[in-house]
């Protein structure tokens, strides 16, 4: 009588996937918006992902093929374990992000945030672009510009020449502006929005998807519109994606 195979024993932090010849990352976060990240991660050719860390989702359960394992919490033994290991934030809303960030830095202070570039990307040689910084397929970076910590530029999303992005600030998929742009901390640029040359965008400010900016925007206000008018105030941390992210 044939002895039963024993039961898979659950991914734990010691367990990462080997990868040969490159830098480990792990990824916080299992949503779609970390597959896509994930998915950016493995065409860069330079980091190998080895694992997600999330709050929500047991261990053992796979996005985009990778493994959760374990909450933010194992962090500091990870990286312990792990002379070198470097972490993305693959979560889209900015706020949200930044608390994460927020948290990981109080457990892990001197920890490396990756950046995550698709090669289709066309980032200038001028371009400043922060840590933690996701950019995703088509996007483009033009001369002189500069793009914070921990931002996301979406899928063919534009951000033309001298432009600033603050940190935790986005770009939604399709999202373009001109030159001379100001994008400030933790605001979001709607999909297909467009923000004409040297206007400015405030602080936890919204623009709505198909927007037309033709002029300043200030703080904490959400605008859509063509031309962009201002339809309400908003505080930050309100809600604006339509996924609620599951990881905080």
């Amino acid at each position: 009588m044939s002895t039963p195979s024993p039961a898979p024993k659950e991914p734990r932090g010691e367990q990462l996937h080997e990868v040969s010849g490159l830098k480990k990352v792990v990824v916080f976060g299992a949503s779609g918006h970390a597959k896509v990240v994930i998915d950016i991660l493995v065409k860069q050719g330079v980091y190998g992902v080895v694992g997600l860390l999330d709050k929500f989702k047991p261990a053992g359960f796979l996005c985009e093929g990778k493994p959760v394992i374990g909450p933010i919490a194992d962090l500091p033994r990870l990286l312990q374990q792990n002379e070198g290991l470097g972490v993305i934030v693959a979560v889209g809303d900015n706020w949200i992000r930044s608390r994460i960030v927020e948290e990981i830095l109080g457990l892990c202070p001197d920890i490396e945030f990756c950046q995550a570039i698709h090669p289709s990307a066309q980032i200038a040689s001028s371009a400043v672009i922060g840590r933690g910084t996701v950019i995703m397929p088509g996007a483009v970076v033009n001369a002189g510009s500069s793009v914070g910590e921990f931002c996301i530029l979406n899928t063919r999303s534009s951000l033309d020449h001298d432009s600033t992005m603050d940190a935790f600030s986005s770009l939604s998929p399709a999202a373009t502006t001109g030159g001379n742009v100001h994008i400030g901390p933790y605001s979001n640029i709607g999909m297909g929005a467009t923000l004409i040359q040297g206007v400015s965008v405030g602080q936890h400010t919204v623009i709505g998807a198909g927007a037309v900016v033709f002029r300043c925007m200030p703080d904490n206000i959400v605008a859509y519109g063509m031309p962009a008018k201002v339809v309400r105030s908003r505080q930050p941390g309100d809600r604006y994606l339509a996924e609620t992210p599951s990881v905080f």
